[in-house]
């Protein structure tokens, strides 16, 4: 089974080359990169951990499987005594009083951090563009968007710059960027992964997530990071998933697909014909295919962010330069307030902050939010009943193609319908993974709750079937 990380730890252990060889090679490609995606290079900490891992080799002790592989982070991930910026000047000269527990997992494990990666500020967005450190360009053509908002994630990624990243998933954070730099990225089931440490953006569908160029990688970085945190209330106990588990995909009869996905004129012509072609090979392998009837794009991109604009709009309501941020004082406490916030934040973040006060006022409460929490139960819902019927659902991950570098920034109303086919699979808090397959941006593979393993048995199937 294709494997960096395997590779990486088979050459280490036999002496082919050394840890702080390959963390230099890495940190030398992340510091001449053009594509934006660095925001701290994290080059002392990481030698410092890769001489460890050299003096382990050269004593004849045994390494773990993660030991000394370089890895990406999100910048928006705590990191203790690192800066934490969010890609944002409020948070600029930020530096992490503590470790995120995802990360300090893969610590643990004796992976390398080299860098924190630049992406949306505060996760607005969906091309990486909403940045105080440049827009992310795209791994295959750099005049596109890298995508967002962990775009320098997968940038990097698909670069080779790190052998793995971690992003995070609110709404297509992780697997819309990882489509369009031709990358594997999941979302797993919500609370499998602590998001402690992690930036707030939507607390009810936030999700810590890996980007890897290998359905295996993807496996071995989740197993590290899962499991159950006291300081995460959502996280929950589950078992490792074993590569022997998803090498077989016999137990997997019926596949799904949403009819209104592919039957609109919101989709590209050739992300139409590539995904339609998938399924006749999927057919071809005596799989059932059926057609599922679903939400508008129009209601799930609506009610998603009507709730995530209402959740990001408290979470970021303690920022004010107080005890976070870069504070701009002004000529009393509340002006100090407005000032700070309004000159700190980018237009993308004051516009979901807006709505998001807007949807929680008192007269648009009842209106608006209760109903976008009554959409969302009904959208879990359908899943259940979906799954009743079908064991995988597939989907293209965008309608459209990469837009190029500006056009989202003209057009943020198009820039959210970007998001039509990854926010539905959030709302319902479901596993998913962008495959670099199937269509021109990849393809969704989803399964019900706590089913993240069937996802990975059936991105092994495709990666020999299309």
């Amino acid at each position: 089974m294709s494997s960096q990380i395997h590779h990486i730890h088979q050459q280490l252990m036999n002496k082919e080359i050394t840890c702080t060889s390959l963390v230099q090679e890495k940190l030398d490609g992340l510091k001449q990169n053009t594509n934006n995606t660095v925001n701290t290079l994290l080059d002392t900490m990481a030698l410092d951990l890769a001489a460890k891992v050299d003096a382990k080799i050269a004593n004849g002790e045994t390494i773990g499987l993660l030991e000394g592989i370089p890895f990406g982070i999100k910048d928006v991930y705590m990191l203790q005594g690192t800066y934490t910026t969010a890609s944002s000047d409020l948070l600029k000269n930020y530096k992490s009083a503590y470790t995120a527990t995802a990360i300090q997992k893969l610590l643990d494990a004796g992976a390398i951090p080299l860098v924190k990666e630049n992406c949306d500020s505060f996760g607005h967005g969906s091309s990486s563009e909403n940045t105080i450190f440049g827009a992310v360009k795209n791994a295959i053509n750099p005049d596109l968007v890298g995508g967002g908002s962990s775009g320098g994630s997968a940038v990097n990624v698909a670069k080779d710059y790190t052998v793995f990243s971690i992003g995070g998933d609110t709404g297509g954070s992780v697997r819309q960027p990882a489509g369009y730099n031709n990358v594997y990225g999941l979302k797993p089931t919500y609370g499998r992964i602590s998001r402690y440490g992690l930036m707030a953006y939507a607390s009810s569908t936030d999700c810590v997530g890996p980007i890897a160029k290998s359905i295996e990688d993807i496996r071995i970085v989740l197993n590290v990071m899962s499991g159950k945190d006291i300081k995460d209330q959502t996280s929950y106990a589950c078992a490792e998933i074993s590569q022997e588990a998803i090498s077989s995909s016999e137990t997997i009869k019926t596949v799904g697909y949403f009819k209104n996905f592919i039957e609109t004129d919101a989709i590209d012509t050739k992300i139409k014909s590539d995904f339609l072609e998938t399924i006749e090979k999927i057919k071809a392998k005596g799989i059932q295919v059926k057609a599922l009837d679903f939400f508008e794009s129009e209601t799930l991109v609506s009610t998603y962010y009507t709730l995530a604009m209402a959740e990001t709009a408290s979470n970021l309501s303690r920022l004010d330069g107080t005890n976070y941020g870069n504070r701009i004082e002004s000529d009393n406490l509340k002006e100090t307030y407005a000032v700070t916030r309004s000159e700190n934040f980018s237009e993308e973040t004051k516009r979901r902050i807006v709505g998001g006060n807007q949807v929680l006022s008192q007269g648009f409460s009842d209106e608006i939010y209760l109903k976008g929490l009554a959409l969302r139960d009904n959208i879990s819902e359908n899943f259940e009943n979906d799954f009743n019927e079908v064991d995988i659902i597939i989907s293209p991950v965008t309608p459209s193609t990469p837009p190029k570098i500006g056009d989202s920034l003209k057009n943020p109303h198009a820039m959210y319908l970007s998001d039509a086919y990854t926010v539905g699979f959030s709302l319902g808090q479901l596993p998913t993974l962008t495959i670099p397959q199937g269509t021109t941006t990849g393809l969704q593979i989803t399964a019900a709750k706590h089913n993240d393993e069937l996802v990975l048995k059936f991105a092994n199937f495709l990666k020999d079937t299309i």
